[in-house]
């Protein structure tokens, strides 16, 4: 069955249609959804279920651990443990952008979001799309690329049409993606030895102060 597609405004999105879109995610739902990079895919990662269905979704690999998008740092917060000074001073600077940071997770999310490893990949975007249904379904979103694992990532709706839209249920059309670069990746995992993962959207030559 085709994805429904709906469209809503980055820059001004329309509460009612935030609304239908959270409570399809509340229901257990995978959406496609533009951020401030790529296109993702969105799921309740606190629902196993979802979760096991955007592993499905995308053929991913199960010992790949999923990203979440969250809305605050109070939120990252319930998410993680304890959060290092160095956490506190990076996100001041670059959240909301495209600046993904692995901590510690809390017992507070199941072991398959994290596929075992014990940490968590948080990201406050840079775009109200997101950031509003994250409010509006009261929990995180998982924050994948929409795209089967080993293709290209999706900077428009119809690109996730074209690669997911018999896989997924609802795809959100925000426009197209304001950048084509991916996160960043910071481990803060071991916060006495901050590194980079992955380089992105924000230069290491910025980021150098915060690492050792």
């Amino acid at each position: 069955m085709a994805a429904e597609i709906i469209k809503i405004n980055p820059d001004a999105p329309d509460m009612r249609l935030v609304s239908y879109v959270a409570d399809r995610i509340k229901a257990g739902q995978v959406v496609g959804m533009p951020t401030d990079t790529f296109y993702g895919l969105a799921a309740d990662p606190l629902n196993l279920r979802a979760v096991d269905l955007v592993y499905e979704v995308k053929t991913r690999s199960r010992h790949k651990p999923l990203s979440l998008l969250i809305e605050s740092v109070e939120q990252a917060e319930y998410l993680a443990r304890p959060l290092p000074d160095v956490f506190y001073e990076i996100t001041r600077k670059y959240w909301p952008g495209p600046l993904t940071i692995i901590v510690k997770a809390s017992s507070r999310l199941p072991l398959k979001v994290t596929a075992n490893t014990g940490n968590v990949a948080l990201r406050v975007p840079a775009a109200k799309i997101p950031v509003e249904i994250i409010r509006a379904a009261g929990v995180p979103i998982t924050a994948t690329s929409a795209n089967i694992s080993g293709a290209s990532e999706c900077t428009t709706a119809d690109g996730v049409r074209l690669q997911l839209g018999n896989r997924i249920g609802l795809i959100v059309d925000g426009g197209t993606s304001p950048r084509d670069v991916a996160s960043t990746i910071i481990d803060m995992s071991n916060p006495e030895n901050p590194n980079i993962l992955r380089h992105g959207a924000i230069p290491e030559t910025e980021l150098a102060e915060f690492l050792h």
